[in-house]
């Protein structure tokens, strides 16, 4: 099984880590590379570029400079709790049991802007960079076309063919990927809660209802394309009749 998740701007290197185990990640280079042609930036030129207040920028500006290699404990944190959005609530990292940091390990996958794919235990630095920034990397004209080949050979090298593979990134991140060359199917949930009587996707509601289905998925045994639509976590069930494909199970509330 893997699956995929989005990174999330609000970051914690605050609270106390349940595991001291960490690795380091397998794009560092490349990482460090695009964090050289950052630190080029001026704090007013990262504001204007990533859309953000001059207090962002400044603060992005600091990271960008504080930024250095190697990484370890002492200068860097595991990025699955590191990042502190909404997904991450769904998941509820710091509860897992030790005994599933490994599987979490083995399965879970983050794409990044600047790390380009993480393992859950992967050791970052503070950083902000959304992977839809307009940000040209060498001869690239964006972050798509740096990490699109490297993102994409990294899981089809990891994955076994019709391996389970669920998509809880968002289009923004997801579009990192070139799906049609994966080596198996990709398995994309849609969560949809009702207001004033309409059926719709509510994007707070959805993002922690991504988090809540990767904890499902390790929370379960042998997890399969079948199990998945018993997700029940958060009051959702699995509906049929909003199902168009079992490519994209619809899960309702």
């Amino acid at each position: 099984m893997k699956m995929v998740i989005s990174p999330a701007k609000s970051l914690n290197f605050e609270s106390t880590l349940p595991t001291q185990e960490n690795s380091n990640p397998c794009f560092l280079a490349e990482a460090n590379h695009i964090n050289q042609l950052l630190r080029d930036k001026t704090p007013s030129e990262l504001s204007h570029m990533m859309k953000i207040s001059d207090k962002l920028g400044n603060l992005n500006w600091e990271r960008n400079q504080n930024f250095n290699t190697p990484f370890n404990p002492e200068n860097a944190r595991p990025a699955v709790y590191t990042f502190d959005g909404d997904v991450y609530t769904g998941l509820d990292v710091y509860t897992l049991p030790e005994e599933k940091i490994k599987l979490l390990q083995n399965s879970l996958r983050i794409l990044s802007g600047l790390y380009g794919v993480l393992k859950p235990l992967d050791l970052i630095q503070p950083y902000r960079l959304e992977m839809g920034t307009k940000f040209p990397v060498e001869k690239n004209k964006n972050l798509y076309e740096f990490w699109k080949q490297k993102i994409t050979s990294f899981l089809n090298d990891e994955l076994e063919e019709n391996e389970l593979f669920v998509n809880l990134a968002s289009n923004e991140y997801f579009s990192a990927i070139d799906a049609k060359i994966l080596n198996t199917r990709v398995i994309t949930p849609q969560f949809k809660d009702y207001k004033n009587g309409t059926l719709k996707m509510i994007s707070f509601f959805a993002k922690k209802a991504r988090g809540m289905m990767v904890r499902y998925l390790l929370d379960v045994e042998n997890p399969s394309a079948a199990s998945l639509l018993n997700f029940d976590y958060g009051g959702y069930a699995y509906s049929e009749e909003h199902t168009a494909s079992d490519l994209s199970p619809v899960f309702i509330r």
